[in-house]
């Protein structure tokens, strides 16, 4: 909120873009302590004693960022989408338990699902302090990878609900997800008449030069070497991409009489 009210003030304040910019800046600042000095009382932070900036850094820091602690950025993603739809499901919980078990093995403890917990029960999860972490630490291709685990989480109960839709299209806007890339995973897990288009990244009245084309960069852009380094829950979920690509592919082939 004092983003664009800072920024407004500063428009007016010295009658320029750059004005205007520099207080967004000011108040995204603001903002963020706010959202990190709910987030720190609502797990209990300080004791009742007062609390400082340094204090909420370092909270979000051990919560969120450590470079030895990805499995909390994860984790607090998780719970997001796991809430979402106002309910938590054992299935869901199934889903996460299974990904991190396999992703993390024995760096995945009781201590993860306490915090697991805890983001659950809080009400105030710093999604675009954690977002903005995994845009610069994590190469785009994992980004979209990790969407792919996300969708796994809100189908995991055998429906995407619109809310999971939004939660999840916020998200990847905040790490930089492209729509493109965001439609194509999507579609692979909430499906309509033309999600085979989407999938591919194109629309029903491409041509079949196009869809060829749209195949071939798809194929080349999600192909399973491209998380090669990662666990084997990203390896998993990649081929399933990748297969995906290649059964949309072959529908509109199909449909098309295309060869």
């Amino acid at each position: 909120m004092f983003k664009f009210i800072l920024a407004v003030v500063g428009y007016f304040a010295f009658k320029s873009f750059w004005g205007a910019f520099l207080g967004f800046i000011i108040g995204s600042g603001i903002d963020n302590y706010q959202n990190l000095k709910k987030q720190f009382q609502a797990q209990g932070g300080g004791g009742g004693r007062q609390f400082s900036t340094e204090d909420l850094f370092n909270y979000y820091q051990q919560r969120s960022t450590s470079s030895n602690d990805v499995p909390t950025m994860l984790i607090a993603l998780s719970a997001a989408v796991m809430k979402a739809d106002g309910k938590v499901l054992k299935a869901e919980l199934d889903y996460v338990k299974s990904f991190f078990a396999q992703q993390f093995g024995p760096q995945f403890n009781q201590q993860h699902l306490q915090t697991l917990k805890r983001f659950i029960d809080s009400g105030n999860i710093p999604l675009a302090q954690i977002c903005q972490d995994i845009r610069v630490r994590m190469k785009p291709e994992v980004r979209v990878q990790l969407l792919h685990y996300l969708f796994g989480i809100a189908k995991a109960d055998g429906d995407v609900a619109d809310s999971e839709i939004r939660l999840i299209q916020q998200i990847a806007d905040m790490m930089g997800v492209s729509k493109v890339d965001f439609e194509s995973v999507k579609n692979m897990f909430h499906r309509n008449v033309d999600s085979d288009y989407k999938v591919l990244g194109i629309e029903q009245d491409a041509t079949d030069e196009e869809v060829k084309k749209a195949y071939r960069k798809m194929a080349i852009k999600f192909h399973p070497d491209k998380v090669a380094q990662m666990g084997d829950e990203y390896q998993k979920g990649a081929k399933e991409k990748f297969q995906k690509i290649q059964e949309s592919y072959e529908a509109i082939k199909k449909r098309r009489g295309m060869k």
